[in-house]
C-alpha cells in the first residue's frame, strides 16, 4: 500500500500543479504581458489576456513540469485568439486600429511596428515567427489553411522589413524564440527577418 502510495506521488510529481503554473506567471507576467499585447494591440485586453491564460493553463491539463512554462505562453495565445478572432477581423485593421490608436504611439518603436501590422498578420507573425510555432501549429490554432499564415507571415516580413528596430526587436521582444527556432518552419523566415532589419 505504501509502495503503490509513493509511485503514484513520484507520477504526480512529474506534472505540473496550479502553484507551478501561479508561479510561472508571476515569473514572467512581463514577457507574457508583452506577448499578449504584441498579439492583440491593447493594454487592458492583454491584461485580460494574461489572466484568462493563467486560467486555460490551470484547467486539469496534464502537463510536464519542464514544458510548463512553454504551455502557459501557448495559453496566452489561445487566450488572445478567442478574445480578437483573428480570422474574422482577417487582414483589415479596423477592428482594433481605433483602440489603439493613443496606445501606441506611446509604445518603443519595434512594438508600435507589430501592433500596427493588421490583424491576422501580426497574429501570424508573433506565433510563427517570434514563438516559433511551425506553420501547422499556427494554421490549427487559428484554425485556418498552412498557406493563409504563409502568406500572412511573408506579408508581415514585407512591412517590417522597412524598419530598422526589427533586428533589436527580435533579439529582445521575446528571447523564448532562440530555444525554438531550430525546430520550427519558420525559422528561415526569422533568419531573413533579422537580415533585412539589419540592411534597412
Amino acid at each position: 500500500m505504501l509502495g503503490k502510495r509513493k509511485i503514484r506521488n513520484q507520477e504526480t510529481s512529474l506534472y505540473a500543479t496550479r502553484s507551478d503554473f501561479c508561479r510561472i506567471f508571476e515569473k514572467d507576467m512581463n514577457r507574457l504581458y508583452l506577448l499578449s499585447l504584441l498579439l492583440t494591440g491593447n493594454r487592458a485586453i492583454a491584461e485580460q489576456c494574461v489572466v484568462g491564460g493563467l486560467h486555460i493553463a490551470q484547467e486539469g491539463n496534464y502537463v510536464f513540469k519542464e514544458w510548463a512554462e512553454s504551455w502557459a505562453r501557448r495559453a496566452t495565445i489561445q487566450n488572445a485568439i478567442r478574445m480578437i478572432r483573428p480570422l474574422k477581423a482577417g487582414n483589415s485593421i479596423d477592428s482594433t486600429a481605433d483602440e489603439i490608436t493613443d496606445e501606441v504611439q506611446s509604445e518603443r518603436a519595434e512594438i508600435t511596428a507589430v501592433i500596427g501590422l493588421p490583424v491576422f498578420e501580426r497574429f501570424a507573425f508573433v506565433i510563427s515567427v517570434l514563438e516559433g510555432y511551425s506553420d501547422q501549429e499556427c494554421s490549427l490554432l487559428l484554425g485556418c489553411a498552412r498557406g493563409d499564415v504563409v502568406a500572412a507571415r511573408i506579408r508581415a516580413l514585407e512591412r517590417l522589413g522597412e524598419s530598422a528596430d526589427v533586428h533589436r526587436m527580435l533579439l529582445s521582444v521575446v528571447p523564448k524564440a532562440e530555444a525554438r527556432r531550430g525546430h520550427s518552419e519558420s525559422a528561415p523566415q526569422l533568419t531573413a527577418a533579422t537580415g533585412l532589419a539589419a540592411s534597412a
